[in-house]
Protein backbone atom coordinates (compact mmCIF):
# COMPACT_ATOMS: atom_id res chain seq x y z
CA UNK A 1 0.00 0.00 0.00
CA UNK A 2 1.53 3.74 -0.73
CA UNK A 3 0.33 6.18 -0.78
CA UNK A 4 1.28 7.79 3.16
CA UNK A 5 2.84 10.73 3.48
CA UNK A 6 4.60 12.84 6.38
CA UNK A 7 1.23 14.23 8.81
CA UNK A 8 -0.79 11.51 7.88
CA UNK A 9 -3.23 10.00 10.62
CA UNK A 10 -3.24 6.24 10.05
CA UNK A 11 -4.98 3.77 11.83
CA UNK A 12 -2.89 0.44 12.40
CA UNK A 13 -4.29 -3.47 12.86
CA UNK A 14 -3.35 -3.91 16.25
CA UNK A 15 -4.43 -1.01 19.29
CA UNK A 16 -1.54 0.46 21.15
CA UNK A 17 -1.49 -0.53 24.95
CA UNK A 18 -3.56 2.46 25.18
CA UNK A 19 -6.08 1.35 23.59
CA UNK A 20 -6.17 4.37 20.64
CA UNK A 21 -5.09 2.93 17.17
CA UNK A 22 -4.90 5.98 15.40
CA UNK A 23 -1.10 7.28 14.61
CA UNK A 24 0.25 10.10 13.25
CA UNK A 25 3.54 9.51 10.87
CA UNK A 26 6.12 11.91 11.72
CA UNK A 27 9.12 10.31 9.79
CA UNK A 28 9.43 8.52 6.31
CA UNK A 29 12.26 6.58 5.10
CA UNK A 30 13.77 3.23 5.09
CA UNK A 31 12.02 3.30 8.99
CA UNK A 32 9.01 4.84 9.41
CA UNK A 33 8.26 6.45 13.17
CA UNK A 34 4.51 7.04 14.23
CA UNK A 35 2.86 8.80 17.36
CA UNK A 36 -0.14 7.45 19.32
CA UNK A 37 -2.25 10.38 19.02
CA UNK A 38 -3.63 9.27 22.60
CA UNK A 39 -0.63 8.89 24.42
CA UNK A 40 2.52 10.38 22.43
CA UNK A 41 4.00 7.06 22.79
CA UNK A 42 6.55 7.11 19.53
CA UNK A 43 7.80 4.09 17.88
CA UNK A 44 9.96 3.18 14.99
CA UNK A 45 8.96 0.29 12.36
CA UNK A 46 10.80 -1.14 9.44
CA UNK A 47 8.86 0.07 6.54
CA UNK A 48 8.09 -3.80 5.14
CA UNK A 49 6.27 -4.05 8.83
CA UNK A 50 4.69 -0.84 8.91
CA UNK A 51 3.02 -1.55 5.45
CA UNK A 52 1.56 -4.89 6.85
CA UNK A 53 0.46 -3.92 10.12
CA UNK A 54 -1.51 -0.49 8.10
CA UNK A 55 -4.96 -0.99 8.26
CA UNK A 56 -6.10 2.45 6.52
CA UNK A 57 -5.26 6.10 6.43
CA UNK A 58 -7.87 8.13 7.84
CA UNK A 59 -6.32 11.85 7.42
CA UNK A 60 -4.12 12.96 4.65
CA UNK A 61 -1.70 15.69 5.32
CA UNK A 62 -1.72 16.18 1.54
CA UNK A 63 -5.42 16.49 0.72
CA UNK A 64 -5.36 19.02 3.96
CA UNK A 65 -2.94 21.70 2.31
CA UNK A 66 -4.96 21.38 -1.00
CA UNK A 67 -8.06 22.36 0.51
CA UNK A 68 -6.09 25.54 2.02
Amino acid sequence: MKGYYLGDIVMMKKPHPCGNNQWEIIRLGADIRIRCTKCGRLVLLPRSKFEKRLKKILQSSVENQEQQ
